[in-house]
């Protein structure tokens, strides 16, 4: 996923009555990407007249770099290209800084239905680029491309370590051990320590419970009863493999995160640091936003085109005046799960408007819904703190009046009862 951004305009102009739009690029080629061929189509306009030739090119990078080497030679300044799969970034890599580059939705240039075949493909991007009718995406700089792997790879590897919990999880119920009903973190120091010494071969409920840390010594009488099970060494070989496989995988997320540090770029970092000071959101967090959609505001117009961007805004279902669904869109699917995260951590937050945000819609539109809405409210947040360059402050939150509260209440009730059929006397009650 990519930012949009506006294309240039294109100019129209009428002859004999009909109106036509001017070519904007005298000389340039679309592309047709494919696993293991790209369909390139050069266009040439000089007037009236246009020159079109298409070739085709293997994906290996002597390929590419002959099919580079042709676009030079044919005088091309400006290339378009789907944005299909990952197959179009090792040539947007050879391209780059050879000629301008243009990447655009699949979507956003579907031709004629019927009609589709990999030439007519490159030369449609081709003609849509040539008079300007193409909505180019944002494709960040290399080093902030190769930032962004890094924070994905990172979120996939703590991803599969849920994973691994979950059936770590899976195999102390099997072996009826319920060390979960008691310690709300399996893998916290106190669960390890037990896991080890299980793994080791002991059995006596006794021992393990005193491996109990600090407040989880509280409840040893619990624990000993929990780690009363049916351990057996089919059960044993299962954790010391999943254990040893989620020492592993947090290995190699520290490692990612120390490479993160060390390449983040200063004005990130600085970025980094103000998106901390919002309510819901730690560093690690902070960076994973902050990699998707930069520091720079300015390729925004706004706060809402922002969310329409990510997909975290209401959609548009509309026909014949009436709203059929409000379903969120689809966006940037790695920014929308961070956000959702911080928000269930606002949402908890003592003492912060987002708190009061999720009070007052999850009674009435559910946790998930009341979740989206936080998260969106956090991302016009974000927007700001970038925008303005500024830490965040808590709003005033002004006191609140429960009368009026209590009358919003009363009158949803009542409209939910007319929509049962009830009807309903106001009647003062008497103090």
């Amino acid at each position: 996923m990519f930012y949009s951004v506006a294309a240039p305009p294109a100019v129209a102009r009428s002859i004999d009555g009909v109106s036509v739009v001017d070519t904007l690029y005298p000389c340039c080629a679309g592309l047709d990407v494919h696993k293991q061929v790209v369909v390139a189509c050069v266009r040439k306009s000089n007037g009236a007249k246009v020159h079109k030739e298409v070739r085709t090119f293997r994906t290996e990078t002597n390929a590419l770099l002959e099919m580079a080497d042709w676009l030079t030679d044919e005088g091309v300044t400006v290339v378009a290209m789907e944005s299909t799969g990952v197959y179009w970034k090792p040539i947007w890599n050879l391209l780059e800084g050879v000629v301008e580059l243009v990447l655009v939705n699949a979507e956003h240039i579907k031709a004629v239905p019927g009609r589709k075949t990999d030439v007519k493909d490159s030369e449609w991007i081709a003609q849509l680029l040539q008079h300007g009718l193409l909505r180019p995406s944002f494709v960040p700089d290399k080093p902030i491309r190769q930032l962004r792997d890094l924070t994905r790879q990172r979120t996939q590897l703590t991803r599969q370590k849920v994973q691994v919990a979950n059936r770590i999880q899976k195999t102390l119920e099997d072996a009826s051990v319920k060390l979960a009903s008691v310690a709300s973190d399996v893998l916290g120091a106190s669960g390890r320590d037990m896991l080890k010494a299980i793994i080791a071969g002991e059995q006596d409920p006794i021992r393990l419970a005193d491996l109990a840390r600090q407040r989880l010594r509280e409840k040893i009488p619990q624990l000993r009863e929990a780690l009363s099970g049916q351990i057996e060494d089919h059960h044993r070989f299962l954790l010391g493999t999943l254990m040893e496989q989620v020492e592993f995988l947090e290995a190699q997320i520290g490692k990612l995160s120390r490479r993160i540090e060390e390449v983040m770029p200063a004005p990130f970092a600085e970025a980094i640091a103000k998106l901390d000071t919002i309510p819901g959101f730690d560093q690690r967090a902070a960076q994973n936003v902050i990699v998707e959609i930069g520091a720079d505001m300015d390729r925004f117009p706004s706060a809402g085109h922002l969310a329409s961007w990510v997909g975290i805004c209401p959609g548009n279902d509309e026909s014949a005046g009436k709203r059929r669904s409000g379903r969120t869109t689809k966006g940037n699917r790695w920014l929308r799960v961070v956000l959702v995260q911080c928000a269930w951590a606002a949402s908890r937050a003592v003492g912060t408007h987002l708190r009061q945000l999720y009070g007052r819609l999850v009674g009435r539109r559910g946790k998930k819904r009341a979740l989206v809405a936080v998260a969106h409210r956090l991302l016009v947040i974000v927007y700001n703190v970038l925008k303005k360059g500024q830490v965040y402050e808590e709003p005033v939150q002004a006191t609140p009046d429960h009368r009026r509260d209590r009358e919003r209440l009363k009158q949803r009730l009542l409209r939910r009862l007319e929509k049962m059929g009830v009807k309903v006397q106001e009647v003062e009650a008497v103090a």
